[in-house]
């Protein structure tokens, strides 16, 4: 154990953003694959809630252990801003998803990595250089071979409003990139979880369903889930630019696709084989570029 976390300290930066990315997808592929089964039984928005909430429950304990005054943020107005805005990305994925096929959202989905690669060069003045274009296009690329031969093009103004949830997510990303330089990995996910409860709550209660113990059960799984997945997300932002570790986010395509085969029997095509390839090498390819111009 001592030897690895050693050899862990000793990797460089951008490769470490890169695991925890990795780590971070594989985390949110497990908690969608639970949030869509209680998705089933549960209104959208009182499954959007229930998560959330959950999300805040599963930090309790490490908040009474070391104090409320460790997890107050520097800038709150900044923590209800991300709020806001992954908040609207949110209700607007949710209103779109039960019009559109599962091929069409995955295929949407990832146009996030490219938007947050815009806007890091943009706003964040992250230099872009030609590497991380290439490998964020062949991810983007082995995604489309994957997805591409299920697109049915019939989701018509649903499947633009799904897109229009790309860019808003992209901006919490984004948002969260910029807290790091002052809030800890561990302070913006609980308040991410704060902020997007008391904002999901007006829309949770119209509607509202008893919830039984096994699906509280299955929430509090999520909010664990969730909360892990973003905060190994903000310890990769923290260590390296945000525009660096986006080709990692479609390596989520083949998790997704070996939980669908370890799950639920679904045997993976030859399409989905060729595009997790692509993807795979892209991921190492960036990866391998990124340390060596360090």
């Amino acid at each position: 154990m001592d030897l690895a976390r050693h050899r862990a300290h000793r990797l460089d930066d951008a490769v470490k953003a890169l695991l925890w990315s990795v780590a971070a997808g594989l985390c949110f592929v497990l908690l969608n694959t639970m949030t869509r089964y209680l998705t089933t039984q549960i209104p959208p928005m009182q499954s959007q809630f229930l998560r959330y909430l959950c999300g805040v429950l599963v930090l309790m304990p490490l908040v009474l252990r070391s104090g409320p005054t460790a997890w107050m943020p520097r800038n709150i107005k900044g923590q209800f801003v991300r709020g806001c805005v992954h908040t609207t990305g949110l209700a607007i994925w949710f209103t779109a998803l039960p019009h559109i096929s599962l091929a069409d959202t995955t295929a949407i989905g990832f146009t996030t990595p490219l938007f947050i690669m815009l806007g890091a060069w943009l706003f964040l003045h992250e230099p872009m250089r030609w590497e991380r274009w290439l490998a964020a296009l062949l991810g983007f690329g082995g995604v489309l071979i994957v997805v591409g031969p299920g697109l049915t093009g019939g989701g018509g103004a649903w499947g633009l409003l799904m897109l229009a949830s790309s860019p808003v997510f992209a901006a919490s990303f984004l948002i969260s990139k910029a807290l790091t330089r002052y809030e800890s990995a561990g302070v913006i996910v609980l308040w991410q979880s704060i902020t997007v409860t008391a904002l999901s709550l007006p829309l949770a209660l119209q509607g509202w369903q008893p919830v039984s113990a096994a699906q509280w059960a299955g929430y509090a799984l999520c909010g664990l889930l969730g909360s892990g997945a973003h905060y190994l997300l903000m310890r990769s932002y923290k260590v390296a630019d945000i525009s660096a570790t986006q080709s990692v986010k479609f390596l989520d395509l083949v998790w997704a696709a070996l939980l669908g085969w370890l799950v639920f029997a679904d045997v993976p095509t030859s399409h989905s084989l060729i595009g997790g390839v692509i993807i795979a090498g892209a991921t190492l390819w960036i990866a391998r570029r990124e340390a060596r111009r360090r």
